[in-house]
C-alpha cells in the first residue's frame, strides 16, 4: 500500500512540475520583443553619413519617449567626431537635452571599447573618465565593442562601466572568413561573461548575417551563457528581417530597428515590419504604432535636407556579401570617394577591399578596422601600387596596438609596412602613458568650458580645437557650418543651371584698362577666353564688350576665371633669360586637411630649409578619417610651404617647393 501511494505521489509531483515547465515556458514565450531604436544614431549614420542635427531630434524626442522603446541609440559611434567636425555642435549637450526630454526610455551608446569614440587606442583613465562623463550626463547602456574581438581591449570598459553603475552590453562582432567559427563566437562571449556583462548583442555590422547563421549562432549561445542576447544587423543585402525572425525564435530577446523613414539598405530593418511580423507570435513587442506614425513622418519630411546624394535608392546591395562593408561606413566610402573626385573608381575599391582584408588577418570590419581597411584599399587603387601609400592606422594595426588580429597577417606585407619594425603581443593599452595629466596645457584656457571639452579633445584634438575657436567666435564672425556648405553644393549640383550675366560690372572696368594695354604694346589682335565668354581685342579698339561672344560652360577650364585676372600683369616672354626658374612642388595626393606634424606633441617632420630623404614623410594629410604621411619619392630640400598648418587642400594642390639633391 505505502509503495502505491508513494508512486501515486511522485506522478502528481512530476504532473506538477511539468506544468509549471510549460507555464514558465508560455510566460517565457509571451514576453514582448524589445526593440532598440536606432533611428538618433546608426541609423541615420548609415544613410545620412551622421548629419542629423540636435535640433531635428528635440523636435520629436518627446513622441520617440513616449513610443515604448527598450532602449533608444543615440549617441557614440560616428557622431560625437560628426558633430565637432561638421554640425559645429557640442556632443554632451545633445546628450544632455536627450536626457532632458526622454524620462521613460533608457538612452544607450555603441563604445568602441578602448577605441572610445575614436580611430585609436586611448589611455585607461581617459577611458574611465570618459564613461564616467557619459553616465552623468545621461547614458544608461554601453554597448561595447572590441573591432577585432580582442577581449584584451574590452577588460577596462566593462570594468568602468558597472563601476559607474550602467549596463554593460558585451558585443560579438560579427563576420565570416575561414577562422571565425560559431565556437569562437561562443569562446568570445564566454570570456565576456566572467568579465561581469549584464547582456550580448551579436553585431552583424554589414548585415551579412544570414537566417541559418542567426539560429545556429543564437542557439548555440542561449546554451552556452546565461545572459540575455540581443541582435543588431543591416538590411543592405536583404536578408535582414529574416535574420531577426530566426533569431528571435532561436532565443534572442532583443533587436535593432529604425523607422521606415531612415531604414532599409545600409541602415537597420524598419520597426513598422518587425512589429507586423511579430504581432502575430507569442513576441508583440507593445509598441505604439501612432506614436511611431509621427516620429516617422518627422524624419521622412527631414530626408531630403540631411541625406547627401542618393545614397538610400537603391534598395539591396547584392555585393555586400563580397566585401562585405558595414552600414555605417558605405555612406562614408561614397562620401570620401567623391571628395577625391574618384567616385567613378568606387567598383575597384570594392574589388581590392576583400584582398585588403585577407593581407590583414581577417578583421571584422567595424569601425576602426572598417576605416583602415577601406581607407587601404581606397589608397591602394588610386596610387596604382598596393601598399605604396599607407596610412598611419595601418601600421599601427600591422604592428599589433589594435589587439591581435584574428589571423595571421601576410608576412610580405608585414614586412614591406613595418620594415625592420617588430609587432607587440601584449595588451596594447598597456603601452601608453596616461592621457589627462597636462592634456589641454597648449590650448587657451579660454577656449576650454567644462571637464567634457577636455575628453573632446583628448579623442579628437584637431576637430575639437577647431570647433572650440569658432565657438569662441561671436555669431557674426563665424565661418559657415561644414554641413550647410554640404547642403548648398548640393542644392546647386541639384538646381537647373540659370545663365548668369556675360560680364559683371567690374569685368567692363577691367576690359577698357586692357584695350589701353594693348594699343600701347602694339598688338593688332587678342582673343581673351574665359570659362563662359570669349573677348576679341584690336589694336585700333574695333571690338568692344558688347561684341563679346557667350561660349559653352567651361569650354576653357584654364582660362581666368574673372576679368582682373585676364587684366593682370603678363610676364615678359620676350627675355625667358630673364624669368625666374619654377622650383618642383609636391602635389597632395588626395584630398583631406594638411598637418605638417603627426600629432599636436609631435615635432614637424621637417622645417623650411630642412632635407629629407627619399621615402621620408614631409606632411600629413588627414583624408577619410585617417592620416595619411605623404612621403617625398627623392632627397630634397624643403625651399618653402604653400599651404598652412591645418587647411584644407585639394587633390592635385601644390603644397611645398622643394629643391632635389
Amino acid at each position: 500500500m505505502s509503495t502505491s501511494k508513494s508512486k501515486n505521489t511522485k506522478k502528481t509531483v512530476t504532473s506538477k512540475n511539468m506544468t509549471k515547465k510549460k507555464e514558465a515556458t508560455r510566460v517565457q514565450q509571451s514576453t514582448p520583443l524589445r526593440i532598440t531604436d536606432t533611428t538618433l544614431r546608426d541609423a541615420h549614420q548609415s544613410l545620412w553619413a551622421t548629419r542629423m542635427r540636435t535640433s531635428d531630434i528635440m523636435e520629436i524626442i518627446d513622441v520617440v519617449d513616449s513610443a515604448g522603446y527598450y532602449s533608444l541609440e543615440c549617441w557614440g559611434g560616428a557622431t560625437f567626431d560628426v558633430c565637432l567636425r561638421f554640425l559645429r555642435e557640442t556632443p554632451w549637450d545633445r546628450l544632455r537635452l536627450i536626457k532632458a526630454h526622454a524620462k521613460k526610455t533608457p538612452l544607450q551608446m555603441l563604445l568602441r571599447g578602448q577605441n572610445i569614440l575614436g580611430y585609436r587606442n586611448y589611455a585607461d583613465d581617459v577611458l574611465e573618465r570618459f564613461i564616467a562623463l557619459a553616465v552623468k550626463n545621461g547614458i544608461d547602456i554601453f554597448r561595447t565593442f572590441d573591432a577585432l574581438n580582442d577581449n584584451r581591449n574590452l577588460e577596462q570598459s566593462i570594468k568602468y562601466i558597472k563601476h559607474y553603475g550602467a549596463h554593460a552590453q558585451g558585443t560579438i562582432c560579427y563576420t565570416i572568413s575561414p577562422v571565425h567559427t560559431v565556437e569562437e563566437y561562443v569562446r568570445i562571449a564566454k570570456e565576456q561573461e566572467q568579465m561581469g556583462i549584464d547582456s550580448l548583442c551579436i553585431k552583424d555590422m554589414a548585415g551579412i548575417l544570414s537566417p541559418v547563421a542567426a539560429r545556429d549562432l543564437v542557439s548555440a549561445l542561449v546554451k552556452e551563457v546565461n545572459v540575455p542576447i540581443q541582435v543588431h544587423t543591416h538590411a543592405t543585402s536583404g536578408m535582414g528581417v529574416a535574420t531577426y525572425l530566426e533569431a528571435v525564435n532561436a532565443g534572442a530577446g532583443a533587436i535593432d530597428c529604425a523607422v521606415s523613414a531612415v531604414a532599409g539598405f545600409s541602415s537597420q530593418p524598419p520597426v513598422e515590419t518587425m512589429i507586423s511580423i511579430f504581432a502575430e507570435t507569442e513576441h508583440a513587442t507593445g509598441l505604439d504604432t501612432d506614436a511611431i506614425k509621427k516620429i516617422n513622418t518627422h524624419f521622412m519630411n527631414l530626408a531630403p535636407l540631411r541625406e547627401p546624394g542618393q545614397a538610400s535608392q537603391q534598395i539591396i546591395d547584392p555585393d555586400i556579401l563580397e566585401h562585405k562593408i558595414p552600414g555605417g561606413m558605405i555612406s562614408n566610402l561614397r562620401s570620401q570617394l567623391e571628395q577625391q573626385g574618384a567616385l567613378d573608381r568606387l567598383p575597384e575599391v570594392l574589388k581590392e577591399l576583400p584582398q585588403v582584408r585577407a593581407d590583414m588577418g581577417y578583421p571584422p570590419l567595424v569601425t576602426p578596422t572598417s576605416q583602415i581597411v577601406g581607407v587601404q584599399a581606397v589608397l591602394n587603387v588610386l596610387s596604382g601600387k598596393r601598399y605604396e601609400m599607407v596610412t598611419q592606422e595601418t601600421r599601427d594595426y600591422v604592428k599589433g596596438l589594435y589587439g591581435s588580429s584574428p589571423a595571421t597577417i601576410d608576412k610580405k606585407i608585414q614586412k614591406k609596412i613595418l620594415g625592420d619594425d617588430k609587432p607587440i603581443t601584449k595588451r596594447p593599452a598597456d603601452l601608453l602613458r596616461p592621457g589627462l595629466p597636462g592634456a589641454v596645457d597648449k590650448v587657451e584656457p579660454s577656449l576650454i568650458n567644462s571637464e567634457e571639452d577636455i575628453l573632446s579633445f583628448c579623442l579628437f584634438p584637431e576637430p575639437a580645437l577647431a570647433y572650440f575657436k569658432w565657438r569662441a567666435m561671436p555669431p557674426s564672425e563665424r565661418s559657415p557650418i561644414p554641413a550647410d556648405e554640404e547642403m548648398q553644393k548640393k542644392k546647386a549640383v541639384n538646381e537647373p543651371v540659370v545663365a548668369r550675366p556675360i560680364m559683371a560690372p567690374s569685368d567692363y572696368v577691367a576690359l577698357e584698362g586692357l584695350m589701353t594695354s594693348v594699343k600701347q604694346l602694339g598688338i593688332s589682335e587678342l582673343t581673351i577666353r574665359r570659362s563662359d565668354v570669349a573677348f576679341t581685342l584690336k589694336g585700333d579698339g574695333a571690338a568692344s564688350p558688347a561684341q563679346a561672344t557667350p561660349l559653352a560652360e567651361n569650354a576653357f577650364p584654364d582660362s581666368a576665371s574673372t576679368m582682373e585676372e585676364a587684366a593682370a600683369p603678363a610676364e615678359d616672354s620676350q627675355d625667358e633669360s630673364s624669368q625666374v626658374p619654377k622650383l618642383p612642388t609636391v602635389d597632395a595626393p588626395l584630398t583631406g586637411t594638411f598637418y605638417r606634424t603627426g600629432g599636436l606633441d609631435s615635432p614637424n617632420f621637417v622645417e623650411e630649409g630642412g632635407t629629407l630623404k627619399g621615402g621620408e614623410p614631409i606632411c600629413i594629410i588627414e583624408a577619410m578619417k585617417l592620416f595619411n604621411q605623404i612621403k617625398v619619392e627623392k632627397p630634397c630640400k624643403v625651399i618653402r610651404f604653400l599651404v598652412n598648418h591645418g587647411e584644407i587642400i585639394e587633390k592635385g594642390t601644390p603644397f611645398a617647393e622643394v629643391e632635389y639633391l
